[in-house]
């Protein structure tokens, strides 16, 4: 019976929750799951048929406005095993990844399956990272990476993830983030997150709570002891141009000339105009925390701070502190994220004035 692939309609959702539960006892992905991964998602989900019905699937996200694909899951028939099944949906994937863009692609294992690591390893995966207490059973996973677009190797991933937990806080985040990397030792924890972010919110912004400037989160670093050098292309305070009610403007005013006053008193290196030097930047041993414009990585047009982890000839890497788990990611989604120059440099220009901001610590 010839075999063939092809991308998954709603059709073939009663099909594919059938192959789950026989593939899967535990984490199993439900119908409505399936609708939205195959409807909505952005990603796709390939199978593989023959004239009996369905053989096997696999599923790839994306990661909007980056360089990263998520091998999401992978399940293959009993009966249709040994027959290179598996190698098959793989390579059709990574090219499905390739076409979407994407130079990276990751995947989780379960620590005993060693069919499924096998096969991963046996195709170029590298192992990276090991995650206890992974899956509804207790069991850990192993975190695979396959660079499927080549290039030079990065340097060493030394910079800690932090989550940020309110809708407000991702500067406050990028600097936990940026202190636990010059100093491992450090512990981030919630309520530093809330003191940093009081500290150095402009108060107001679009809507709802304010966001981090990085005059405050300038200021915040170097009051915990840090070096400190932040570096913006305009002058005065920041996102008036998203408020409206002038009073709300009068109080993001006053928050910003205290933070001038203050900053006028320190030691922070301010830098007016141009673009950071990323390279140069990280060979000096900083850590910078980028503000860029959130469209491209979620469709909201709203400022939002990200941690810098490294750069090489083709990409920006980044922790992005905000975990969409509406886009079924998780933590490790975040981490060391692929972005090309060319994407990363129209992300960090924000509204009309093409704002550039970014705060670089650095040991004393």
């Amino acid at each position: 019976m010839a075999l063939s692939f092809r991308v998954a309609t709603p059709a073939d959702v009663p099909e594919l929750v059938a192959l789950e539960q026989h593939c899967f006892t535990t984490d199993r992905l439900s119908p409505r799951s399936f609708q939205w991964m195959v409807s909505r998602a952005h990603g796709q989900l390939l199978v593989a048929e023959n004239d009996d019905g369905l053989l096997g699937y696999a599923l790839v996200l994306f990661h909007r406005g980056t360089s990263l694909a998520r091998l999401y899951s992978i399940a293959i028939a009993e009966h249709a095993r040994g027959m290179g099944l598996g190698k098959q949906l793989l390579a059709r994937i990574e090219a499905c990844a390739v076409a979407h863009d994407c130079a990276y692609l990751r995947l989780e294992v379960r620590t005993d399956n060693p069919g499924a690591l096998a096969l991963y390893e046996r195709n170029g995966y590298r192992r990276f990272a090991l995650i206890n207490d992974y899956y509804e059973d207790h069991a850990p996973a192993l975190r695979l990476e396959k660079r499927i677009v080549q290039h030079q190797d990065a340097r060493p991933q030394s910079v800690p993830y932090y989550q940020q937990t309110t809708d407000f806080t991702c500067g406050a985040a990028c600097l936990l983030m940026a202190m636990g990397a010059l100093v491992p030792a450090r512990v981030a924890g919630r309520r530093e997150e809330l003191q940093i972010w009081r500290e150095a919110t402009t108060v107001f912004m679009t809507a709802g709570h304010g966001g981090c400037s990085p005059q405050g989160l300038a200021l915040a670093a170097w009051r915990r002891g840090f070096g400190v050098r932040m570096q913006v292309n305009v002058r005065g305070p920041l996102f008036l141009d998203g408020v409206r009610d002038q009073h709300k403007k009068d109080v993001m005013r006053l928050v910003h000339e205290a933070f001038e006053e203050e900053l006028a008193g320190s030691d922070v290196e301010q830098v007016l105009g141009g673009a950071l030097d990323l390279p140069q930047v990280l060979r000096d041993g900083g850590q910078p925390l980028v503000l860029i414009s959130s469209y491209r990585l979620t469709r909201s047009k709203s400022p939002h701070w990200v941690m810098v982890t490294d750069c090489d000839d083709d990409f920006v890497y980044l922790h992005d502190p905000d975990v969409d788990h509406s886009q079924h990611r998780q933590p490790l989604d975040c981490q060391h994220l692929p972005v090309s120059h060319g994407a990363f440099e129209r992300m960090c220009r924000f509204g009309n004035n093409k704002l550039r901001a970014a705060v670089v610590l650095f040991t004393r």
